[in-house]
């Protein structure tokens, strides 16, 4: 069994690529307010939101559990509606050797297209792949739609 990964999912959804990518760039922590069920918060740790380096503290609710992740922003491309996660400390890690996570939102449409990459190395071959946490980010996705073509 292989110890790296990488699943893919995309999301279509109402909002536009600018508005999603503003989003979860750069006020991830309204993101709570929007998915409650899911993100019960988002703090900044280190550095200023929407900023290349950037530390955030995620607290989320995962396979029937509450879990903690520590992200850094690793790339953001404003043109292409494209930011990079990268996990460096929390649940995830306990399973996980690396985690980067890539959402890319692309213009279609009325709405877009949203593009989740999770590109991960595993400890060792008994660990499942996160296929459940695809099913999380279509969930935030559709709550982060709801709310951003609420406003329009």
């Amino acid at each position: 069994m292989a110890l790296t990964g990488k699943i893919e999912t995309d999301v279509e959804i109402k909002a536009s690529a600018a508005k999603f990518h503003e989003m979860v760039t750069h006020k991830p922590h309204h993101i709570s307010n929007v998915s409650s069920n899911n993100i019960q918060g988002c703090d900044l740790h280190e550095g200023d939101w929407g900023t290349v380096g950037t530390i955030i503290y995620w607290n989320y609710f995962h396979d029937g559990k509450a879990r903690v992740a520590k992200e850094r922003i690793e790339a953001i491309d404003a043109e292409k509606n494209l930011v990079t996660f990268r996990v460096i400390e929390g649940d995830l890690m306990e399973h996980y050797k690396s985690f980067l996570i890539t959402i890319q939102a692309t213009p279609k449409g009325e709405g877009c297209s949203v593009h989740w990459t999770m590109e991960y190395e595993k400890h060792h071959g008994d660990i499942t792949d996160p296929h459940t946490l695809l099913q999380f980010v279509v969930e935030v996705s559709n709550d982060i739609d709801v709310h951003l073509t609420a406003q329009e």
